[in-house]
């Protein structure tokens, strides 16, 4: 039989300074620590932090 897989989960980015959310991403269940990228946001016209929240 196949070993398991990590499964990946969908998570929610919202924007730090808007607080709105535009991207969705994959994260393994490996990873612990809360993602934190740098993306464009439409709202505000430019690249601000982005961070993981609860769906």
């Amino acid at each position: 039989m196949a070993t398991k897989s990590k499964k990946k989960k969908f998570t929610k980015l919202v924007c730090q300074e808007c607080k709105k959310s535009v991207y969705f991403t994959k994260k393994t269940k490996a990873v612990e620590d809360k993602l934190q990228l740098s993306k464009f946001c439409k709202f505000d016209q430019k690249h601000t932090m982005h961070k993981e929240t609860k769906k």
